[in-house]
């Protein structure tokens, strides 16, 4: 009689409770749309500013979701999608190589702009019993504003940090931050001091 092997053991993983989440709106991005170029200049200088952000508050004990689109690619996990972007040149693949989810991190899949339509974020945000969202990523104008507007709707206070996101343009960018702040009362004030991002900038691209 042939011995049978024993099914796997799923073990269940508990939510982290944070009061507080940095939200990351599409970093992991291979930028294959016809303005990317306008984009990926400012999204590479935001992510320096992401990357210190995200360091400061996992040391503080603050969760990390990624929220991101999955680019068409229905039959691919997030860990194809972030292997094809380590793998870009210029300043796409060092953006996915510098904001490369730790193995703690939370990754949702999002069909649409927001990160709260058609995804579980609203339903992981209240198991982890969040109050506070630190929204950060691309585009201000686009993803970053319609997840942060939703984030309102459903009663969280909202930081987005002027300095982590971008947009295609400065106007645009402008735009952005200025109905952020006046319109839907989110916090925009900045994550890095400049002195900081100076030095990060250098370090990033050395003469």
């Amino acid at each position: 009689m042939s011995k049978k092997t024993p099914a796997p053991v799923l073990r269940s993983t508990e939510l982290p409770e944070s009061e507080q989440v940095l939200l990351l709106v599409d970093v992991i991005n291979p930028m294959q749309f016809p303005t990317a170029r306008d984009l990926l200049p400012h999204a590479h200088a935001a992510a320096q500013c992401i990357a210190r952000l995200k360091q400061r508050l996992t040391r503080q004990g603050v969760a990390t979701i990624y929220a991101n689109d999955n680019y068409g690619t229905w039959h691919s996990q997030f860990g194809d999608i972030l292997a094809a972007c380590q793998e870009l040149p210029d300043e796409r693949g060092d953006i996915a190589r510098l904001l490369t989810p730790a193995p703690e991190d939370l990754v949702i899949l999002k069909p649409q702009h927001s990160a709260f339509h058609s995804t579980p974020l609203q339903h992981l945000l209240g198991r982890m019993k969040t109050r506070k969202l630190v929204i950060v990523g691309w585009a201000a104008d686009m993803c970053v504003m319609l997840t942060a507007t939703d984030a309102r709707m459903q009663g969280h206070e909202v930081w987005v940090p002027r300095d982590c996101v971008a947009a295609e343009t400065p106007e645009r960018w402008n735009r952005a931050i200025g109905q952020l702040e006046e319109v839907f009362e989110c916090s925009v004030r900045q994550a890095v001091r400049p002195t900081a991002r100076r030095a990060s900038n250098a370090r990033a691209n050395p003469k």
